[in-house]
Order: C-alpha cells, then sequence, then structure tokens
C-alpha cells in the first residue's frame, strides 16, 4: 500500500515505541530487586552487619614518643581508604579496633669498616582485637575460640642511613605495612 510516496505498514507491524520502553524498564526493575541481597564491589570483602568502626589511640609500651599516635592515624586511613566502613570518634560505633605496639626494635645487619651501621632493620610487634558492640570478635573462623590478645603482628623495614634515610622514614615504612595489614585482616573469612 502506498500513500502519496509513502509506504503504510498494518497495525501488526508497527511497534509502539513507549511499550518497548516499559517492557525495559520493568526488566531493569526485576533485575534490580531480584538481586537485592546481592553485595557487589569492596563491600563483598567485610562483614555486612558493620558499618562504623572506631579506632582508639593505640597503646604503646615503646619508650619511642608518637608510635601509637602514628600507628593509630595510619589505621584510621587505610580503613577509610580501602573498606566501606566510617570511622567514627565515638566508642559507640558498630564496633571497636583496638590495638597495643608491643615492642619496636633496631639491629643492626651490616657494619662498615669502623662499626658504623650501614643497614638497619626496624620491627615491630603489635596486638590487634576487633570487637563488636556486644564485646564478641570479628571475623574469628574455625570452631575453636581464640582470644583477640593472641592476634600478634609483625613487621620490620630497612633502614640504609647512608642513602639519606632516617629512623622516623624506617618506622614509617613499617607502620605503614601495619596499617595496610591490620585492615587485610578485617575482610571476612571465606
Amino acid at each position: 500500500m502506498k500513500d502519496e510516496g509513502r509506504s503504510i505498514r498494518p497495525l501488526s507491524m508497527v511497534r509502539c515505541p513507549s511499550s518497548f520502553l516499559v517492557y525495559r524498564l520493568s526488566l531493569i526493575v526485576l533485575l534490580i530487586v531480584g538481586c537485592a541481597p546481592y553485595r557487589f564491589g569492596n563491600g563483598t570483602l567485610y562483614p555486612a552487619d558493620i558499618q562504623t568502626v572506631y579506632v582508639p589511640m593505640f597503646e604503646s609500651d615503646s619508650f619511642r614518643r608518637g608510635l601509637g599516635e602514628r600507628l593509630t592515624e595510619a589505621v584510621q586511613k587505610e580503613i577509610e581508604l580501602k573498606t566501606p566502613f566510617k570511622v567514627v570518634a565515638t566508642p559507640n560505633a558498630d564496633s571497636v579496633l583496638s590495638g597495643r605496639i608491643l615492642e619496636d626494635t633496631k639491629h643492626t645487619l651490616v657494619k662498615n669498616k669502623d662499626d658504623d651501621p650501614r643497614e638497619v632493620e626496624v620491627g615491630f610487634t603489635i596486638q590487634v582485637r576487633w570487637l563488636n558492640r556486644k564485646g564478641d570478635l570479628i571475623g574469628q573462623s574455625g570452631t575453636v575460640p581464640i582470644p583477640g590478645s593472641l592476634t600478634e603482628i609483625t613487621e620490620t623495614a630497612t633502614l640504609v642511613p647512608e642513602y639519606g634515610q632516617s629512623i622516623t622514614s624506617a618506622q614509617q615504612v613499617v607502620i605503614q605495612r601495619l596499617a595496610t595489614q591490620i585492615v587485610s585482616m578485617m575482610e571476612s573469612p571465606w
């Protein structure tokens, strides 16, 4: 059928754009609603029932000043950066991540002929405990409960004074490694 240069299609072949749009939207809504409990992204790595974390100042048994404060700051930044959790300043959070620096060590690995250190190893040993609001350990896997005081982490870094490194820069490397390790331990067990 032709009508003045235009072709006319039968009504059965005419597609209604609004019905197609409704079909697509309803399909999208069904997919979203059907996958509501499904989590994606880095949120799948961490407990779903935790949204906030309180990180009190890490205690320190070391005689060096400021180590607890520096470690606390690094852990808080790492949590904010790599987890879906929000660090809050109140103990009424969903969880509390506390820790203590048990020891900091400094050992000479290599000496020169004048007995000056050429390479030094700096290390920390810390205890970490992550508790929920009820006081139970979070992320504990297995059937045998492990006391939170047994979660110890040791980390080291190498210092070479001849390259302009200082004890403070080596400590900062250790602190950053510890913060990364602590946040990695916050992931849910598979």
